[in-house]
């Protein structure tokens, strides 16, 4: 029998988009995260794109590198922001919290997988402190085990 994707085993979009929405108000109540989510600047779909940029990574369809960009771009988005440590911890802290919020199952596999995710989300993001993003990045995928793939990049014609 095969193991159903994280994406599948959370619920789907509705799922992910109850994530993302439960993730941004705790950022948003949190006294240090609050700022650099309260930007008048911000995406007017921020949350929708955040849900389907995880549910993406979690083995979904393929929405957010479809309508809104690659990795690259979500992690020149996020970087060149200078020494976060803090801030990352915060974010992980929300997500899980935020997996309580929006429903998602509690089996701690399915959990721990999430977490294990953030954590190297986070790393990965405050690896970028200036600016320099490498072009073309794919999405990575994530599954039960941790980091799956990056689908390679495509070949120049």
């Amino acid at each position: 029998m095969t193991r159903p994707t994280l994406f599948e085993f959370a619920g789907g979009e509705q799922a992910f988009l109850r994530l993302a929405t439960a993730h941004h108000a705790r950022c948003l109540a949190d006294p240090e995260l609050n700022h650099p989510f309260s930007h008048e600047d911000q995406h007017p779909q921020h949350v929708e794109r955040l849900a389907a940029y995880w549910a993406e990574v979690m083995g979904g369809p393929p929405r957010y590198s479809t309508e809104c960009g690659d990795h690259s771009a979500m992690l020149t988005m996020h970087s060149g922001n200078g020494d976060m440590t803090d801030l990352g911890r915060r974010f992980v802290d929300c997500f899980v919290a935020a997996a309580d919020d929006a429903g998602l199952p509690g089996d701690p596999e399915f959990r721990e997988a999430l977490e294990n995710y953030m954590r190297w989300a986070v790393a990965e993001v405050l690896s970028y402190p200036d600016p320099t993003v490498p072009n073309n990045l794919r999405m990575p995928r994530w599954d039960w085990e941790g980091l799956v793939s990056r689908p390679p990049l495509p070949r120049p014609r």
